[in-house]
């Protein structure tokens, strides 16, 4: 186990078996949440314990290959030996960005929202091309991206949506995208082909579900909205009043869901969009008060512009945190945000170290 250590293999088997332990017991699923939660935190647990144990035997595979083909000067097996190790490289540098992720949620779902914000029409079509940057970056990671709610623009574009993206530390690598994106290029929509400055925010929030027992909604604190869906989804979804619109009145916090045909299903998709948004408010509570303790000005602040995305008078994408620059602007358009979620994850680590 040449990377045993680094990952804290030991104290991960010893995890699994409390865990496993917890699972036998016969009362174990008298509290469902809970039991949900460690039925999740046990599976983490082995899926990673399942990685390192096949990074080591590829390992020991290998060195043996090797030890082969030196003796008898096999040079194809040689190179078969090399690009395992190559292969085998790339996974454990995988498992070793992941122990960054650590933070209480960052396994969860994710849920993103994208607003529109000062430009007119040109911002509402930037808001579009977030919405498909963020719907190829779910899809080339593999994982599962549904769109929740959409308002469309007046002329063009979007003026607002939200998506939910599923798959293990979802959350972890999109909150490296939270704040506000800015583009700057020739206005596609302005007779005199003027440069145009547009906005749009991104806000990406944990799918808690039901699982944080801190976060309870009162039913005589919603104010329930009922009506039939505006954008696309086929006769029933706009011939019904499926879509529902929930408002916490103590909060002002408002969310939609419109793209299910099931009025129920829309129902219990808003009602976990709110309680992430409830989650998100207590979150910045503490630590706002953890940083009036200090003495400490927040350095992130919300709102703050996080990236622009430059297509003339040059080309290139700057990440204002990392000073990340890349010229492959299409590309990044395209769901290539890699490179910018590991270096923003790769600053947070250092800075906390």
């Amino acid at each position: 186990m040449s990377c045993g250590g680094i990952f804290d293999y030991d104290g991960k088997r010893d995890k699994l078996e409390e865990l496993d332990a917890q699972i036998a017991d016969p009362t174990f699923w008298d509290d469902s949440d809970r039991a949900q939660v460690v039925l999740r935190e046990q599976s983490g647990i082995k899926k990673v314990l399942e990685q390192l144990d096949g990074a080591s035997t590829r390992h020991e595979e290998a060195s043996l290959l090797y030890e082969l083909a030196r003796d008898e000067g096999d040079e194809d097996s040689t190179r078969e030996v090399w690009d395992n190790l190559q292969e085998l490289d790339k996974t454990v540098a995988t498992l070793e960005f992941q122990r960054m992720l650590s933070g209480e949620h960052d396994r969860a779902d994710a849920l993103l929202s994208i607003n529109a914000g000062a430009g007119g029409v040109d911002s509402q079509d930037w808001a579009e091309m977030l919405l498909r940057m963020y719907q190829r970056w779910g899809e080339r990671q593999g994982l599962k991206v549904e769109l929740l709610d959409l308002q469309e623009g007046e002329q063009a574009g979007i003026r607002g949506a939200a998506l939910s993206i599923s798959g293990e530390y979802a959350y972890g690598y999109l909150r490296s995208e939270i704040g506000v994106h800015r583009l700057v290029r020739i206005s596609p929509f302005d007779a005199q082909a003027r440069r145009q400055t547009s906005f749009a925010s991104v806000m990406v929030l944990p799918d808690i579900g039901d699982d944080n027992s801190d976060i309870e909604v009162v039913d005589s604190d919603l104010k329930i909205d009922k009506y039939r869906a505006s954008g696309a989804g086929g006769q029933h979804v706009n011939k019904t009043e499926s879509a529902v619109r929930l408002t916490h009145i103590p909060t002002g916090v408002v969310v939609a869901c419109q793209m299910e045909r099931s009025q129920h299903k829309n129902m219990a998709i808003a009602m976990r969009m709110l309680k992430a948004k409830l989650w998100e408010i207590e979150e910045q509570r503490r630590l706002a008060e953890r940083h009036a303790l200090e003495g400490e000005k927040m350095a992130n602040e919300w709102g703050s512009q996080i990236r622009s995305y430059v297509i003339h008078p040059y080309q290139q994408v700057t990440d204002h945190r990392t000073d990340l620059k890349v010229s492959q602007v299409q590309a990044v358009l395209d769901g290539e945000l890699d490179r910018f979620i590991e270096a923003f994850l790769l600053m947070e680590g250092e800075s906390e170290a």
